[in-house]
C-alpha cells in the first residue's frame, strides 16, 4: 500500500488538474517533489476513482490503460486536445497541446 501522505499529495494534485488539461505520471509526481511515477499510477489505479483520473495519462499521450473507452468522453466533453481517434479504443492524446505547462501553479512548490 502506498504510503498515506504520498497517496494524499498525488490526489491533491489530480483534483487540481483543469479540465481539457492533462499531467503525466511523472508530471503528478514531479509536482509532489518525489521522481516515481510507478508509484503515482498505484496510487491512480486503487484511488484514482475519486478524482478525475482521465486527467493523468502515460508520457507516450495514450488514454489510461484498460480505460480508453469510458476516458474519450470525458475528454471529448471537456475539449481535451486528442489526436489520431480511429475509434474509442484506439487514439492520443496531444500532449504538445493538453499538457499542464510546467509555469502552471500547481508546479509552484517544486523548483524546476
Amino acid at each position: 500500500m502506498p504510503d498515506p501522505d504520498f497517496t494524499e499529495a498525488v490526489l491533491a494534485v489530480v483534483e487540481r488538474i483543469p479540465a481539457g488539461r492533462v499531467m503525466t505520471y511523472g508530471d503528478v509526481g514531479l509536482a509532489i517533489g518525489s521522481e516515481a511515477p510507478r508509484a503515482v499510477g498505484r496510487v491512480m489505479a486503487l484511488y484514482g476513482h475519486a478524482v478525475p483520473w482521465w486527467r493523468v495519462v502515460p508520457a507516450s499521450g495514450l488514454p489510461p490503460q484498460g480505460h480508453e473507452r469510458p476516458a474519450l468522453p470525458h475528454y471529448r466533453e471537456e475539449g481535451t486536445p486528442l489526436r489520431r481517434v480511429a475509434s474509442a479504443e484506439d487514439y492520443r492524446i496531444a500532449l504538445s497541446a493538453a499538457r499542464l505547462p510546467y509555469t502552471h501553479e500547481i508546479y509552484a512548490d517544486v523548483m524546476l
